[in-house]
């Protein structure tokens, strides 16, 4: 396939997340829209009319007519709808989390692997310009600090904040810790649904590193931020503003380009500050784009279905811990 060639993409779900998606998948270079279905017509006919793109009225149909499927629906319906596409050799794009289960995403997982298609899962926060501004960046981290905290909205309450907030940051620790997770000490509590409303995690890996990661989806001050320390540098991501800050410790005979430098008093060393300059980017064209990539140059999806499964599983397991069994 020509890398110049737009797939055939369709979507599955007109919720709030699928009226994004089209609306993006409409612009874009790599995609041609051919529909969009979801099983409340009149929801479907709203965000097609809005972005241009066809009503699908039947799903069976529509995967029949595309290279792949965004599957945008609620997450009880990712399985059964990703299941039928994979089977017929389909590629498919899962938001996240990958599926209500373990078992059915590692039904899934293990499906798209037989069959030769790619399963990217929707973890938008790794294509955030925020995080691609340390792509250049060797990270080595020793300890992670993470907090999301949220505004409530009734979207999501079916969910605990574990699995609809919580697993972007989890995703992204795990894509920079590389190591295994050895150890999950959890804590949370129901504040205003049946779910988990709070919760905060201890992820201690095999390799020393350690990461303490907070949700919350009841918050009056909405945050977004990772803190990253390693040796020598000190490192701060904010999802939200779109900021990324840097501070290194270097010799001063070395090259100490930087937006400030702060000499250590009686030391050979000096602290680099640099503020990162971002990479002009919208997250969602670039998870578009890189899954479009990975099909066409027959490649692992930047966040693979292994990587959303990876995911789920320690969402679960802090989820266990706050359920108490």
């Amino acid at each position: 396939m020509a890398n110049s060639q737009k797939l055939k993409a369709g979507l599955i779900g007109a919720g709030h997340i699928g009226r994004f998606h089209t609306r993006h998948l409409s612009q874009h270079q790599d995609w041609d829209c051919q529909g969009i279905f979801d099983t409340d017509t009149d929801r479907a006919e709203l965000v097609a009319n809005e972005f241009g793109v066809p009503v699908a009225l039947d799903h069976l149909a529509l995967i029949e007519a595309c290279d792949a499927l965004f599957i945008t629906c609620s997450t009880k319906f990712h399985f059964s709808y990703a299941k039928l596409a994979i089977e017929s050799g389909r590629h498919v794009f899962i938001e996240k989390p990958i599926s209500v289960s373990l078992e059915e995403g590692e039904e899934l997982v293990a499906l798209a692997e037989k069959q030769g298609v790619n399963i990217q899962v929707g973890h938008v926060e790794r294509f955030n310009p925020a995080l691609a501004a340390l792509d250049d960046v060797i990270l080595e981290p020793r300890f992670i600090e993470a907090h999301r905290l949220v505004s409530f909205v009734p979207r999501g309450i079916d969910n605990p904040v574990v699995h609809e907030n919580m697993i972007h940051d989890i995703d992204i620790i795990l894509s920079l810790v590389k190591s295994p997770v050895i150890d999950i000490q959890a804590n949370g509590l129901a504040v205003i649904s049946n779910l988990a409303d709070i919760a905060n995690a201890r992820l201690t890996f095999e390799n020393g590193c350690v990461a303490n990661v907070t949700a919350s989806r009841i918050s009056l001050n909405p945050m977004r931020k990772m803190r990253i320390f390693q040796h020598e540098h000190y490192i701060t991501i904010d999802f939200q503003k779109g900021s990324t800050e840097m501070y290194a410790l270097k010799n001063q005979d070395s090259d100490l380009s930087g937006d400030r430098i702060i000499p250590m008093e009686g030391s050979d060393k000096a602290i680099v500050y640099t503020n990162r300059e971002l990479p002009q980017l919208d997250a969602m064209f670039a998870e578009q784009a890189a899954f479009a990539n990975s099909i066409k140059l027959q490649q692992t999806p930047v966040v693979s279905g292994r990587d959303g499964l990876e995911a789920l599983r320690i969402a679960e397991q802090i989820n266990q811990q706050l359920l108490g069994t």
